[in-house]
C-alpha cells in the first residue's frame, strides 16, 4: 500500500464525520424553516399570546408601541423564529443524538438519552413556568411601582428582547438537575462532596432569583425554591445512578 493510499484510509473516518455532521446541521436547520413558514401567517397573533401578561396590567386606554419604522414587521417576524426553534428544539436535539450516539458505549447510551430526553422536557417547563408564573408577578410588580404621572407604552422590541432573555434564563436554570447528574455520573464530583457544598448551592439560587426576578420577596422565591428543589432531584438521581452502576460492576467483577 502506498503512502498515498494509507494517509486516505487514515482520513477517511473524519470525512465521513464531517458529512455526518453536515447532515444533521442540514437536517435541524430545514426543520427550523418548516416550522417557521409554517408559523409565519400566525406571526401578530404569536405576538400577542406572548405579549398577554404585559398588556393585562397595562393601564386602561394605554397600549404597546413601535419607535421604530419597521418594528411592526420586524418584531414579530424575529418572535416566530424565535418560536420555531422552540418548537424545534427536540428533533434539534435529536440531529445531535444521531451525531454523537454511534461514539458512545452501550452504558453511555443508556444514561444519555434519559437525560436527553429530561433536558428537553425541562426546557420547556421552565419557560411555561416563566410565562404562566413569573411573567405575571414582574410585571404587576413593574406596573404597579411607577409614578402615577407616568405612563407605561412599553416598546415591542424591547419587550421582545426582555421576555426571549427571561425565557431562555428560566429554560436553561431548570436543567439543573441535568447538569447535577451529569457531574456525578461523569466522576467530577462525588455525591456527598456534592451535598456538602448545599449551602452553597441554595445561597446561589437565591442570589440567580434575586437577578432574574423583581426585588420582592415573592417572586425570588418563585425561582429560587424550585431551583433547589431540582438539585435536590438531580442529586438524589445522581446518587441512585451511582450505586447502580456500582452494583453492575461488582456483578462483573463476580
Amino acid at each position: 500500500m502506498s503512502q498515498n493510499d494509507a494517509q486516505t484510509d487514515q482520513g477517511q473516518p473524519l470525512v465521513e464525520h464531517l458529512i455526518e455532521l453536515r447532515s444533521c446541521l442540514v437536517r435541524a436547520i430545514v426543520a427550523v424553516l418548516v416550522v417557521f413558514l409554517g408559523l409565519f401567517a400566525f406571526a401578530n397573533d404569536i405576538y400577542e399570546f406572548v405579549a398577554a401578561p404585559l398588556q393585562k396590567f397595562l393601564p386602561e386606554g394605554t397600549t404597546m408601541i413601535a419607535t421604530d419604522v419597521a418594528s411592526p414587521f420586524l418584531t414579530p417576524f424575529k418572535l416566530t423564529l424565535y418560536t420555531a426553534i422552540y418548537i424545534s428544539v427536540p428533533y434539534i436535539l435529536y440531529q445531535i443524538w444521531r451525531f454523537i450516539a454511534p461514539a458512545l458505549y452501550a452504558k453511555e447510551k443508556r444514561i444519555a438519552f434519559p437525560l436527553l430526553a429530561s433536558s428537553i422536557v425541562l426546557f420547556y417547563s421552565g419557560t411555561a413556568f416563566a410565562y404562566f408564573v413569573v411573567f405575571p408577578l414582574v410585571f404587576q410588580f413593574f406596573t404597579g411601582i411607577g409614578p402615577e404621572s407616568v405612563s407605561m407604552m412599553t416598546d415591542i422590541s424591547s419587550y421582545l428582547s426582555f421576555v426571549i432573555k427571561l425565557f431562555f434564563a428560566f429554560g436553561l436554570a431548570f436543567e439543573i438537575p441535568v447538569a447535577t447528574v451529569l457531574l456525578i455520573y461523569g466522576g467530577f464530583i462525588s455525591p456527598s462532596g456534592l451535598a456538602s457544598k448545599r449551602p452553597y448551592v441554595i445561597v446561589g439560587c437565591f442570589v440567580l432569583g434575586m437577578f432574574l426576578t423583581p426585588p420582592d420577596v415573592i417572586s425570588q422565591l418563585l425561582l429560587a425554591l424550585p431551583m433547589w428543589l431540582l438539585f435536590e432531584a438531580g442529586l438524589l438521581t445522581g446518587q441512585l445512578l451511582v450505586r447502580g452502576r456500582e452494583t453492575e460492576e461488582d456483578a462483573d467483577a463476580a
